[in-house]
């Protein structure tokens, strides 16, 4: 005899299935680890301030501006 399956529960299961692997291909295609963007974050930022420190005051607001 047959095991009785219930449909619900089994599409349910297969729609699980196929959501995972749709994220596991998108994370590995786009995403990077939490440690990965806050060490990318720190570098910037990091960047950013040592620009600065080395920046020249010379009365103007723009940096562009001739």
């Amino acid at each position: 005899m047959a095991e009785i399956v219930n449909l619900n529960r089994a599409r349910k299961a297969a729609a699980r299935t196929q959501a995972r692997a749709q994220a596991d291909a998108n994370a590995a295609k786009f995403g990077r680890s939490k440690a990965e963007r806050a060490q990318a974050d720190a570098d910037k930022a990091r960047a950013r301030a040592h620009l600065d420190a080395h920046r020249r005051e010379d009365g103007r607001e723009d940096p562009q501006d001739p």
